[in-house]
């Protein structure tokens, strides 16, 4: 089989396409026949040196679509289209940057659909990221208002149509004005530029300020998230598009406003229930919901695709088809 591969961190054409063997599952794994697979920024941590418990050589990938070729537990049949991601994948083991990939078998998620695999392949990491911070880090409900910080990322628009469909009111950042006709075609209410101070933005809109708060970008814009959020809000540490992870020098007190609840998620594939990706594909399959992909790419192209991830030139996610 063919496999991307990384021998130590580097720059993206440090990733290599090379044949490899199709790995042997055991009991309790899953073989997976790969269709399609999307771009994560957790792979250009890895691949950058800045993951910690990854060996390399290394097959890349938290995440991998396609559909079951063998597993002798016989939990999945032969044929089932199934979603892998998480729990190792891409850095204690080979992960979804190949023609067939190897899995434990709880780090799938069943499904049957009908739309296109470039489709199908965008959704699993980026549904469960959004659906696992609205949920487990935000508790967001019906009648609620959210910011998201870091709007026009992958997670940042599949969290706006989950919003919407919620019934939340969405307001969601970008850098690029030309951006906002992309944030209101996935259901946000409220684009707004991030200038470094969206906090006065908000309490322009909603004096009181958001009642949760989605932080996708980092620690550099944690501060002002903090500060659009009204007293017994909520602020969810999901992402880390800055590259930047710690807060030197933390002092809560002064580093946290009066009331304002701060949390973080960091999931796996145990937080995406069957029902609720199906329900997700359906609805995308009815015309109800909306999965941005910004680009297709094939295999060989893996090194343009992360230079282009690398250097924030998407808006929704980035897919290879194998």
């Amino acid at each position: 089989m063919r496999a991307v591969v990384l021998d130590a961190p580097g720059p993206p054409e440090a990733l290599q396409v090379r044949d490899l063997p199709i790995p042997t599952p055991e009991v309790g794994e899953v073989l997976i026949k790969v269709e399609a697979f999307g771009l994560n920024r957790s792979e250009l941590h890895t691949r950058l040196g800045l993951a910690e418990g990854v060996t390399f050589p290394r097959v890349l990938g938290i995440e991998a679509t396609g559909t079951v070729v063998d597993c002798p537990g016989g939990e999945l049949a032969p044929g089932q289209q199934v979603a892998a991601m998480m729990g190792g994948m891409g850095r204690t083991f080979d992960g979804g940057y190949a023609e067939y990939t190897c899995v434990p078998v709880a780090q799938t998620v069943p499904f049957t659909s009908n739309l296109d695999w470039a489709t199908l392949g965008a959704v699993p990491e980026m549904l469960q990221t959004s659906y696992g911070s609205l949920t487990v880090g935000l508790n967001a409900q019906a009648g609620q208002s959210i910011l998201i910080r870091g709007g026009t990322s992958s997670v940042g628009l599949a969290t706006a149509v989950l919003a919407e469909r919620i019934g939340m009111t969405v307001l969601s950042t970008t850098r690029n004005p030309e951006r906002f006709d992309v944030l209101r075609r996935v259901g946000v209410d409220h684009p707004l530029i991030d200038d470094g101070d969206v906090a006065t933005q908000v309490r322009e809109l909603l004096p009181e300020g958001v009642d949760a708060a989605l932080e996708l970008v980092g620690t550099p814009t944690l501060p002002d998230t903090l500060h659009a959020t009204k007293v017994h809000g909520v602020v969810c540490f999901t992402g880390m598009l800055s590259n930047q992870w710690t807060v030197p020098g933390f002092y809560p007190i002064d580093y946290l406003p009066r009331g304002v609840r701060l949390t973080a998620y960091g999931g796996d594939a145990g937080d995406l229930p069957v029902d609720v990706l199906q329900d997700f594909l359906d609805a995308v399959a009815a015309g109800d919901a909306h999965v941005p992909i910004h680009r297709t790419y094939r295999m060989d192209e893996i090194s343009q695709a992360h230079a282009d991830m690398e250097a924030g030139r998407a808006t929704g996610k980035l897919v290879v088809l194998p």
